[in-house]
């Protein structure tokens, strides 16, 4: 997707997200804002490693 496509998809999810989560939006994306670009790929990959082995984490915290 495009920078303009994503900043479109970005806004029109924005309208139908919660009121109560807005500021929680708001506040991730001013975190993001100063993170550098090896931060933001070190958090996806963590996020994506947390995604996929959820069953296994949990099996383990048992």
């Amino acid at each position: 997707m495009s920078r303009e496509e994503v900043k479109s998809e970005i806004n029109k999810m924005l309208e139908s997200i919660p009121e109560e989560a807005l500021q929680e939006v708001f506040d991730y994306l001013k975190s993001v804002k100063d993170k550098s670009k090896d931060s933001i790929s070190l958090s996806k990959n963590l996020r994506t490693i947390l995604t996929e082995d959820k069953e296994l984490l949990e099996r383990l915290a048992k």
